[in-house]
């Protein structure tokens, strides 16, 4: 069973997310498992599956005090078009961050999102 605590009403966490910590490890992984890979629109689902809770894993061993993360992987085939990618969420911006991170490689884009959210 999980020990809950009371409420201590903190609003800053002990030890706050580092944005380049994470940037760091999101790209290390990106590198990893997706280097050797070529791009296939059927095998991609799970691929960014696997990758994004490898990145959620990681993000969670770094130990951030009271936050809450949610990771979000594309992997885009690269055919000489465009892309935009956006995202909207209720934020506060004193507590709450984001990374992201790209690995580009000759048939496909892959872009990581992290999303850390300070939970009380």
């Amino acid at each position: 069973a999980k020990i809950r605590y009371v409420n201590t009403y903190r609003l800053e966490s002990r030890k706050k997310f580092r944005d380049c910590l994470v940037r760091d490890k999101a790209q290390a992984i990106l590198m990893n498992k997706l280097q050797q890979a070529k791009y296939d629109g059927i095998s991609s689902p799970s691929l960014c599956a696997s990758v994004s809770e490898e990145i959620l894993k990681a993000v969670k061993e770094l130990d951030f005090d009271r936050y809450k993360y949610v990771v979000s992987v594309l992997i885009v085939e690269k055919a000489g078009q465009a892309m935009n990618v956006a995202s909207r969420w209720v934020w506060d911006a004193q507590r709450d961050s984001w990374v992201s991170a790209k690995f580009e490689s000759e048939t496909f884009i892959a872009l990581a999102l992290i999303m850390a959210c300070y939970y009380d």
